[in-house]
């Protein structure tokens, strides 16, 4: 008995040992590439947040600048 509990571990081995290494590696390159969206997805809400601050600034200069003309809507409308 023992004898063919040596003999399935010592032909399991070769088996399990690549396994072992196929799984790793897949997942670190999923980190790797999960590493690489995150730093794309951060740049990306950068260049989102800096494109709300100058849309933000760019209305607030269009309005000072109706409030300068005098702008109402009412003269828009007629």
């Amino acid at each position: 008995m023992e004898d063919i509990i040596a003999i399935v571990m010592a032909l399991s081995i070769p088996i399990i040992i690549p396994t072992v290494a196929i799984i790793t590696s897949h997942k670190r390159q999923q980190a790797v590439i999960k590493q690489k969206l995150l730093k794309e997805e951060l740049a990306l809400e950068k260049l989102k947040q800096e494109n709300f601050l100058l849309e933000t600034e760019k209305l607030r200069l269009e309005l000072e600048k109706m409030k300068q003309l005098d702008y109402s809507p009412k003269q828009k409308l007629l």
